[in-house]
C-alpha cells in the first residue's frame, strides 16, 4: 500500500531534506501544496486531512495550528518543531532512547521529533541513569557546537552571505532558557535542569555534544569500563539502532570528533573519555544536526510508523 505523506513546511531546511530523502520512494506518495497557496489555510487543511502521515516542518505556533486543522482520527503526525516535545499525548521520536521506544513510535498517532542538541545528551546519560551508574539528581553540564544550519533559514542566509566575517565559534543561549532544556531534562531522566552552553560554528552542518562529569562526589565512582559497557550494551541490544559507541581508549585527540564526521547520514557515535585517578569523565556524541538531529530522525520515525525497515532512505 502506498502511504500519502504531506510535508507541511516543505520549503524550509528540514522539509527540503526530508523531501529529498523520500522523493524516490515507491511506497510513498508525496502530497504538495502549490507554492502560491502555502499560506492558504484551506489548502493546507485539505492536504493535512488527506494524508496518512503529516510531517510538520514549521515554527511552533504554525505547527500547533496545523494539528488543530486535522479533523479526522486517521492522519498521523510527526512534528519537527518544538511545540509538542514535552506535551501529553505525544510520543518522543528518539527511537534509540529506550528499548520500548520503537514500539511506541510505530503505534503512535502523534510523534514529536526530538531537538538536535537533546538527542546527544539523552543518548549519553539516560542509559547510565537507568543502569544506576549515575543518580538522576547528578549535576550535569552540557557543552555543544552545531553548524549554522541549526539556526534555520535566516541564520543560514546570514552566515552564507557574510562568509569568513562570521565568528568561527559563538556561544549563545546565555540566559539559561534554551528551548531544548525541558526535553533534555525529561528524557535524559534528570531530576533538575542541566547547565547548557550551545554554540554555533562557522560551518554548515554537523554537531558535537559534550557532557563532562566530576564523579568524585559519588559514594561509589563507576569506572570508565562500566560506563562504556552500559552504553555499548544499551545500543547493541536495539534492533535497527543508528547509535553506536566508539571503542574505549585514551587519546589526547580523536579525529572523529570533527562535528562534520557523520554529515549526510543518520549515524550517531558516542565516546567515553576518562581520567580514573581524578574520577573525571567526558561523554561525547557526534552526529549531523540536519540528519539524525532533524530530517533523518523524522524519516526514521516515519519508517517505523509505516512498518518498513528503519534504514529505508537513510544512509548509516
Amino acid at each position: 500500500m502506498v502511504a500519502k505523506v504531506f510535508i507541511d513546511g516543505e520549503a524550509g531546511t528540514t522539509g527540503l531534506q526530508i523531501r529529498e530523502r523520500l522523493g524516490r520512494r515507491r511506497d510513498i506518495e508525496l502530497l504538495s501544496v502549490a507554492p502560491e497557496r502555502r499560506k492558504d489555510i484551506g489548502a493546507r487543511a485539505e492536504l493535512l486531512n488527506s494524508a496518512d502521515v503529516a510531517i510538520l516542518c514549521l515554527p511552533d505556533d504554525a505547527a500547533r495550528e496545523s494539528v488543530k486543522l486535522i479533523e479526522n482520527d486517521t492522519t498521523r503526525v510527526i512534528d519537527a518543531s518544538s511545540a509538542h516535545r514535552v506535551a501529553e499525548g505525544w510520543d518522543y521520536g528518539f527511537a534509540e532512547m529506550a528499548a520500548s521506544q520503537t514500539v511506541a513510535i510505530a503505534a503512535s498517532k502523534r510523534v514529536t521529533n526530538p531537538g538536535c542538541y537533546p538527542q546527544g545528551v539523552i543518548a549519553c546519560l539516560r542509559p547510565l541513569i537507568e543502569a544506576g551508574l549515575l543518580p538522576a539528581d547528578f549535576p550535569v553540564t552540557v557543552n555543544a557546537v552545531s553548524g549554522y544550519s541549526g539556526g534555520g533559514r535566516q541564520m543560514i542566509e546570514a552566515y552564507e552571505a557574510d562568509g569568513a566575517r562570521n565568528p568561527a565559534f559563538l556561544p549563545y543561549a546565555l540566559t539559561f532558557r534554551h528551548k531544548h532544556l525541558p526535553e533534555m531534562t525529561r528524557y535524559a531522566g534528570l531530576a533538575s535542569t542541566p547547565i547548557f552552553v550551545p554554540s554555533v560554528g562557522n560551518y554548515a552542518q554537523g554537531m558535537v555534544t559534550a557532557v563532562p562529569l566530576r564523579l568524585e562526589t559519588l559514594a561509589r565512582v563507576p569506572s570508565a569500563q562500566e560506563l562504556h559497557a552500559a552504553l555499548d550494551a544499551h545500543y547493541r541490544a536495539l534492533e535497527g539502532s543508528f547509535v553506536d559507541v566508539a571503542p574505549l581508549g585514551q587519546a589526547d585527540r580523536v579525529a572523529e570528533l570533527d562535528p562534520e564526521t557523520f554529515n549526510g547520514t543518520n549515524r550517531m557515535r558516542l565516546h567515553v573519555f576518562a581520567s580514573e585517578d581524578r574520577a573525571q569523565v567526558v561523554l561525547m556524541a557526534v552526529y549531523d544536526n540536519l540528519g539524525k538531529g532533524a530530517s533523518g530522525a523524522a524519516v526514521q520515525n516515519l519508517n517505523l510508523m509505516l512498518g518498513v525497515a528503519a534504514d529505508e532512505s537513510l544512509a548509516a
